[in-house]
């Protein structure tokens, strides 16, 4: 999966990697070596710590996969902590999710795996497991995902950092100034839709953002807007009541006695609520409760959803398979 921002920061040509690994001028950079100071005593080089990083790739099913990025990773230094791994029976398509511990670069990683990827045609990314994803929230009035979303992160929970939030309304500013977190109101109107989305972008790219999760943010995207952000964008839908459209679902819901709501989480295309699925999850209910319980138990779930599928983006463990995902969790 190519994480749209995300791979301007993770992905290395060979010919940079080469010239780390070798120092830029063909000389072999050693470990562990001593280094004569200034004043001729003998100082031991200090080895450098070990680093975290995470390979996803998939490409056609064939034999030697494993053994080929386990070898390029073994030749980088790696040891590996955790690995997963998937052949989907429908498209052909081999999926893996590899987690390392190294003295390596991250460029000297990547550098190491780059051939493997070439022979078996694979769409390859490495990334930095200790950073985390730069993530612009999106809402508009409602206020439980966005509370949960910036709950979790300041507790630690979620490896995401939120340098923006941007919301069509100003309802929620007093929420964002609580956990201090910078509020662009970006008011939309079918006669400036377009210059709002345009803006929108421009935040994307000013602040540099990994990821757009919109928090029953209730707009419609455009189509452009929806292929820009494509496999970056992460929205969040009652999922479990598709038959009920327009406001008030859950009153629908309750009016037809359902017995299960739940929530999607999945990524933005431009089929409506039509996404990549992320995650789901559903709760039951009953003839004895009201509307207005409906209401909250929905966006009780919707709130945990939404932030399951941000971590798991966040943490690099869900590859697109065309109209699917493949979720290493």
């Amino acid at each position: 999966m190519t994480a749209g921002g995300a791979a301007a920061w993770a992905r290395f040509s060979v010919s940079t990697a080469t010239r780390r690994a070798h120092g830029g001028d063909g000389a072999t950079t050693l470990v562990g070596v001593s280094i004569e100071s200034s004043t001729g005593e003998n100082t031991p080089a200090t080895a450098p710590a070990a680093r975290n990083f995470i390979v996803t790739l998939s490409c056609t099913d064939q034999p030697g996969i494993v053994y080929a990025v386990s070898g390029a990773l073994l030749q980088a230094g790696c040891n590996i902590t955790e690995s997963q791994q998937f052949e989907s029976p429908e498209t052909g398509t081999f999926f893996m999710r590899v987690a390392v511990a190294t003295e390596a670069t991250q460029a000297e990683v990547w550098g190491s795996l780059e051939p493997v990827a070439q022979a078996f045609g694979m769409q390859l990314d490495v990334f930095d497991a200790e950073r985390p994803a730069r993530t612009l929230i999106m809402c508009s009035k409602e206020g439980h995902a966005l509370n949960d979303l910036l709950f979790q992160q300041r507790a630690g929970m979620l490896s995401i950092e939120v340098p923006l939030i941007v919301s069509n309304h100003a309802d929620l500013r007093p929420m964002a100034e609580f956990y201090g977190v910078p509020f662009v109101h970006l008011p939309v109107t079918k006669d400036n839709k377009a210059d709002a989305e345009a803006r929108l972008l421009e935040l994307v790219t000013e602040h540099q953002i990994d990821v757009v999760v919109l928090a029953r943010y209730m707009q419609i995207l455009s189509n452009d807007l929806c292929r820009e952000l494509n496999g970056r964008a992460i929205n969040i839908h009652h999922s479990f009541l598709p038959s009920f459209k327009g406001a008030k679902p859950y009153h629908q819901a309750h009016a037809r006695g359902v017995k299960l709501i739940g929530a999607t989480a999945h990524y933005v295309t431009t089929d409506l609520d039509e996404g990549p699925i992320i995650e789901q999850e559903v709760i039951r209910v009953n003839h004895a409760q009201t509307p207005q319980q409906f209401v909250a138990l929905g966006r009780d779930v919707e709130g945990r959803t939404l932030a399951t599928a941000v971590q798991w983006h966040a943490q690099h463990r869900v590859l697109l398979d065309g109209t699917r995902t493949v979720v290493f969790n």
